[in-house]
């Protein structure tokens, strides 16, 4: 059998890892470092992409560094817009599929109802306007495409919130985090496994392009996912308290959409993927994370 061959952007990201992890019997997965590619040289990710064998190619490398982004926009631009605008005008050139990976952080974070595709987009902060940026590029280019919107990407690998609350509630009794703040947590391996499903049916010639959501269910905020990271994680010394604190409470550079909320309705109808349950994916990275160690 002749296996699919993915072309993949990024090697150490938590979904590029996913991804190759994915390898197997009827999948070839070659990711691509930055060494090999890197995303602020276009020219050099549209060459890899011309030299390929790949059937469908996938960007799951990005600048994802959101508040150093307020001072390196232009940076953060030639990495999440240029850089996917050329690989999918070298993709539409050769008829490849391309896979664009996006972010909940094209919408404003108003009001209080999921957002389908269709909502009106405005990023609050410089990172979203580069990703939004990179999804026009992607559609422009006029090849078969899937932009994939997704929000709260956790692993057992890569830069997390589990990490981050793992790592403080090692060393403190008490955490303020935030819970006015309300999305859909995603476990990248969900995400791998919606990229190769979306790249397998491209490739039976049934794919349909266009923007999607991909997010976690239920919904919740912050403060929610935080504690259920401790209640499942049972190696802390003490279990800490998790205090609730606004957005407001918390400053940072770029700020952030209060409502994550994304309407997942579009992604089922077209490709039968369903919201995967970031309660059943939260235990198995935990216990990645304690038999690493990390």
């Amino acid at each position: 059998m002749i296996p699919l061959r993915l072309l993949v952007f990024g090697r150490t990201g938590q979904v590029a890892v996913e991804l190759a992890r994915l390898a197997g019997p009827g999948l070839a997965v070659r990711t691509l470092p930055r060494t090999e590619a890197d995303l602020a040289d276009p020219a050099a990710c549209a060459a890899a992409v011309a030299a390929s064998d790949a059937d469908v190619v996938i960007n799951a490398a990005a600048w994802t560094a959101v508040d150093r982004a307020e001072a390196e926009e232009d940076a953060a631009r030639v990495v999440n817009a240029e850089a996917p605008g050329a690989i999918a005008r070298t993709c539409a050139a050769r008829g490849l599929p391309f896979l664009q990976l996006s972010t909940d952080y094209v919408f404003d974070g108003s009001g209080s109802g999921a957002r389908d595709e269709n909502a009106p987009v405005a990023p609050l902060n410089a990172y979203g306007r580069t990703k939004l940026a990179s999804e026009r590029a992607v559609v422009a280019a006029g090849g078969p495409h899937a932009v994939l919107r997704t929000s709260w990407v956790f692993a057992g690998h890569g830069t997390n919130f589990v990490r981050t609350m793992l790592r403080a509630g090692a060393t403190r009794p008490q955490l303020s985090v935030v819970a006015d703040q309300i999305g859909g947590p995603t476990p990248a391996a969900a995400i791998a496994a919606a990229l190769v499903d979306i790249a397998r049916a491209f490739h039976a010639g049934h794919g349909v392009s266009g923007v999607y959501h991909f997010a976690g269910a239920p919904n919740a905020s912050w403060r929610d996912f935080a504690e259920a990271i401790f209640a499942e994680s049972g190696w802390l010394p003490v279990r800490p308290a998790v205090a609730e604190i606004s957005g407001a409470d918390w400053p940072t550079p770029a700020a952030r959409p209060c409502n994550s909320r994304l309407d997942c309705r579009r992604i089922a109808r077209d490709y039968g993927i369903a919201r995967p349950d970031w309660r059943a994916a939260l235990g198995p990275v935990l216990a990645e994370l304690r038999e690493t160690g990390s």
